[in-house]
């Protein structure tokens, strides 16, 4: 069994038999014909995987992974906030009539900064700092700028990056204020791996232990039947992650530097609601 769906299938289920509905209260998501979107959620939920281990897939519900990296280089790599630069549509809901997302996202990280050592995007200032400052603790990125957030689609979910060395080894934690488990869960944390996995090997690191915090973890109401499918299934293993190592500057991974070896994994063949 993939550890990743072992973690999976754990939260949902104290999701659904500990967690909280907000039936009670007014919310801003809506599906698509107007009904609110309520949620049954658990608060401070903290998952941990070594990706000196196996790489974090899961397998109860096939996954993507080449679509998931599209989205993280475009936000990374491109630093757009533009989904014409993006491969796939899964933004195109939050976009305005020319494609934009406003100051969100790929955007925060593309704003330059002035450092001692120069004017520096968020993503160069890490790159640099594990190549000439590793020991430092203050080696991070932001994306919730209170300046800009009326200026934003959506305020950003997956809002933070630290990372840490430890020894030849790269950690870090990525905080997410809110997760749709059905929806994001499997997306993020495969995403987040890789970056681990990309930023590690440009660093002459090794890729060690992600550290998932999600502030509000929760299942949508539409969503139930579907989750409680998925954890009912068998797992498979996971499978083994290969990054291409010819690649030394993180600006020329492209989603075909990525490849999974053995992967298995149940199909999901139902449209799943979103919720805007």
């Amino acid at each position: 069994m993939s550890y990743a769906d072992q973690v999976f299938i754990q939260n949902c289920k104290e999701i659904l038999s500990k967690g909280v509905w907000d039936t009670g209260r007014e919310v801003r998501p809506r599906w698509e014909d107007g009904s609110p979107a309520h949620t049954i959620k658990l608060f401070g939920v903290v998952d941990r995987y070594d990706l000196r281990e196996e790489f974090p897939i899961l397998t109860v519900r096939r996954q993507y992974l080449k679509s998931a990296v599209d989205e993280l280089l475009w936000i990374w790599q491109k630093k757009s906030n533009d989904i014409h630069q993006l491969g796939s549509h899964i933004w195109d809901a939050w976009a305005d009539e020319t494609g934009s997302i406003g100051k969100a996202y790929g955007y925060q990280l593309g704003v330059k900064h002035r450092y001692p050592q120069g004017e520096m995007d968020q993503v160069d200032r890490v790159l640099w700092d594990l190549k000439h400052d590793p020991a430092s603790r203050r080696i991070l990125t932001s994306l919730y700028n209170h300046h800009d957030l009326s200026e934003m689609a959506l305020y950003p979910c997956a809002w933070s990056v630290t990372f840490n060395v430890s020894g030849n080894v790269l950690n870090a934690i990525l905080n997410q204020r809110s997760q749709d488990m059905l929806t994001a869960n499997g997306w993020n944390v495969m995403q987040y791996a890789v970056l681990l996995h990309m930023i590690a090997q440009v660093s002459g690191l090794e890729a060690g232990e992600l550290v998932h915090v999600i502030a509000d973890c929760h299942i949508y109401d539409r969503h139930v039947p579907i989750v409680e499918e998925l954890i009912a299934r068998e797992p498979f293993g996971a499978p083994r992650f290969q990054l291409d190592g010819r690649v030394t500057d993180f600006y020329d991974f492209t989603p075909d530097s990525v490849a999974l070896e053995g992967y298995q994994a149940h199909p999901l063949d139902q449209k799943i609601p979103v919720a805007v």
